[in-house]
C-alpha cells in the first residue's frame, strides 16, 4: 500500500511538473515571440475590423529591431490625453505614463499576463527626429506630403492638439487608419519605443482576409 501511494504521489508530481513547464514555456513564447489577439476597437478601420484575429510578432521588439513607418504596432496605452493644444508641451510632445508596478509580482501580472493593462493598435507615422505637420487634412514628414494609400477615400487628417512638432529621439508618432474615430498620438503625444509591445504580423481571421495585405 505504501509503495502504491508513493507511485501515485510521484505520478501526480510528474504531471504537476509538466503543467508548470508548459505554462512557463507558453508565457515565454507569448511575451518574447508572439501571441494571437482579437481587434476590439474601430480605430484601425477599414484596415482592421472589430473581431479580426491577428498574430502579433514580439521578436522584432525583443531583439530591438528598428520600427519602420507604415508598420502596425501594439503598445501600452498612455495614462491620459491632452484636451487642447494649450495643455500640451509642443516642444516635448510625448505621451504620459504615470503608472508603474512597484514589485515583481505586480510587474509580472501587468507586463507578462497583461492584467489591468490596456493596449492600443495603431500605425507608425512619424519616426524619431522627423518633423511632422498636420495641415489641410494631410500629413507632412520633413516637409513632404505623406502618401497614405491605406486610408479610405476622402478621409482627412486633423488634430486639435499636436499639429507641428519634432518627434523626440526614442519615440514614434502613431495614428489609427480611422482618423475621425481614433484616439492616438494626435491627442496623447508620441509613444516611447520602450512601450511598444509588438508588430502586427499576420491576420488569420476572417479567412477571406488572411495574410499581410495591410502593409
Amino acid at each position: 500500500m505504501e509503495s502504491e501511494n508513493k507511485e501515485l504521489i510521484k505520478e501526480i508530481l510528474e504531471w504537476v511538473y509538466c503543467i508548470v513547464i508548459a505554462i512557463v514555456l507558453a508565457l515565454i513564447v507569448r511575451y518574447f515571440v508572439g501571441t494571437p489577439t482579437v481587434v476590439q476597437m474601430k480605430s484601425m478601420q477599414p484596415t482592421f475590423e472589430q473581431g479580426d484575429r491577428l498574430i502579433l510578432n514580439r521578436l522584432a521588439i525583443t531583439f530591438k529591431k528598428d520600427i519602420k513607418r507604415g508598420e502596425v504596432i501594439t503598445f501600452e496605452a498612455p495614462s491620459s490625453e491632452y484636451k487642447s493644444a494649450a495643455q500640451a508641451d509642443q516642444e516635448n510632445p510625448i505621451a504620459k505614463y504615470e503608472y508603474e508596478p512597484k514589485n515583481i509580482f505586480k510587474k509580472f501580472t501587468y507586463y507578462v499576463l497583461d492584467i489591468q493593462k490596456k493596449s492600443y493598435i495603431k500605425r507608425v507615422i512619424g519616426l524619431p527626429g522627423e518633423h511632422v505637420q498636420i495641415e489641410n487634412g494631410n500629413v507632412y514628414i520633413d516637409g513632404a506630403l505623406l502618401s497614405e494609400e491605406y486610408l479610405q477615400d476622402g478621409v482627412k487628417t486633423t488634430s486639435e492638439v499636436f499639429t507641428d512638432f519634432i518627434v523626440p529621439e526614442g519615440y514614434v508618432f502613431v495614428m489609427g487608419d480611422n482618423r475621425p474615430g481614433s484616439m492616438d498620438s494626435r491627442q496623447f503625444g508620441c509613444i516611447p519605443i520602450s512601450k511598444v509591445e509588438s508588430k502586427v504580423w499576420l491576420r488569420f481571421w476572417p479567412f477571406n482576409k488572411f495574410g499581410t495585405d495591410w502593409k
